[in-house]
């Protein structure tokens, strides 16, 4: 029987040579928690086997940011540290690689007044803005995933005892990046295969609009004429492949900013800012969000609206079939990166620059010419459900079935 310590060693170089793929001296820098600093350093370890120059490590703690949130002057959320938005931006502009592990508490920051959480959430929004245009134009390699702690795994499997939900979240997983794969690493190959055949069919359709419903749910979103449908892998600005989430099951592009219609619901809690905000409704008029209802929620969702003027309208449309390998699991996750990829989705805020035809060398009034959304703000919501019907509508009018009952049609 496999060990934890063996697993993770395995995770470890999945998220080196899949994540981000490093290459020989290259900067890596890894965001982790505390509480996973073991998993930190085998992943430095196996960078620096991978060739890195160097390797970065931002540690975070959650007792101290929850107490900074309870204690700190009210000024300290209305800036972000100069420092620290200097130090991202030199790192992307020297090409390194970027590596998220995340293992939230959901519930971290329930209680807290949402003004500072919304404060926080801006300034650091506006502190990171060139960083995450690298990101969102696939300039740098970057991946984001996931380490099984304590307070997460306890709100996962509320019913075992926390060591054993620990554990059943690691089991979860490690399932879900397919570690238990004879070969991790042939498998995401695969895998990446059988996306892209997707994004390909997609993108041979030409859709104009896409026309959701479901129960709570009548949506028409227009898409971009030069919209641009991806999955799985992406390649940076270097010509190198990287996976920017493990796990992932999507496949997606960007709607027309001012062309989203009617109103959609909610089929899974959002967990953001520290809170969970659920069983929300938002309605559109021209792209714009003119109304929202939740709930849970409800004052931490319109902090999110209320980030930047980009903050009221869509960056992404995103599908997943309800039978994805996380939806069957039956496993809610309330985190993102795993809800994600068990459901239709779409994003508030900033749309991906490689989502729009040559949008990779374009600029910030290029993708705005061609329908794209700015923001500083990028949040995913799950939509999707069984009973969730897609249809594709061509630039003729003509209608072509897209997803039935939550699966795919084509």
């Amino acid at each position: 029987m496999t060990t934890l310590a063996q697993n993770l060693e395995k995770y470890a170089q999945l998220i080196v040579k899949v994540g981000v793929n490093v290459q020989p001296d290259q900067d890596v820098c890894v965001t982790c928690s505390i509480e996973m600093a073991s998993l930190a350093r085998l992943v430095a370890k196996k960078a620096y086997d991978a060739g890195a120059r160097y390797v970065h490590i931002d540690w975070t703690d959650e007792e101290m940011s929850r107490l900074t949130f309870e204690k700190s002057a009210d000024d300290v959320f209305l800036q972000y540290p100069q420092w620290e938005t200097a130090k991202r931006n030199e790192y992307a502009e020297k090409g390194a690689a970027f590596i998220s592990i995340v293992s939230p508490n959901p519930d971290l920051l329930k209680g807290i007044d949402a003004q500072r959480i919304g404060n926080y959430q801006k300034s650091a929004g506006k502190g990171l803005e060139n960083f995450r245009r690298y990101i969102q134009a696939d300039k740098v390699s970057w991946t984001v995933v996931a380490a099984s702690t304590p307070n997460w795994a306890a709100k996962v499997f509320p019913d075992a005892p926390v060591a054993e939900a620990i554990d059943k979240l690691w089991a979860a997983i490690f399932e879900s990046v397919r570690l238990n794969n004879e070969d991790p690493v042939k498998a995401w190959e695969e895998h990446n295969t059988t996306l892209h055949k997707k994004v390909d069919v997609l993108n041979s359709k030409h859709f104009r609009k896409l026309h959701y419903k479901a129960p709570g749910t009548d949506l028409v979103i227009e898409l971009p004429s030069k919209h641009l449908w991806v999955g799985a892998g992406s390649t940076n600005e270097r010509d190198v492949p990287f996976m920017a989430n493990m796990p992932t099951e999507e496949v997606f592009t960007a709607p027309q900013k001012d062309g989203v219609n009617g109103y959609v619901s909610s089929t899974k809690p959002l967990s953001y800012g520290g809170n969970l905000i659920d069983n929300f409704k938002l309605t559109f008029e021209n792209g714009r969000i003119v109304k929202i209802e939740a709930e849970q929620g409800q004052d931490i969702l319109q902090q999110l609206i209320d980030t930047d003027e980009g903050s009221r309208f869509l960056g992404e449309v995103a599908l997943v079939p309800h039978e994805s390998p996380i939806s069957q699991s039956n496993v809610l996750f309330y985190n993102t990166l795993f809800d994600e990829n068990a459901s239709n989705h779409l994003a508030i805020g900033s749309g991906y620059a490689f989502n729009i035809e040559g949008g990779k060398t374009m600029s910030q009034e290029e993708l705005a010419a061609n329908g794209l959304n700015t923001s500083i703000s990028h949040v995913d919501f799950m939509i999707g459900s069984a009973e969730m019907d897609i249809d594709g509508i061509h630039e003729d009018g003509t209608v072509e079935p897209l997803f039935r009952k939550g699966n795919w049609a084509i």
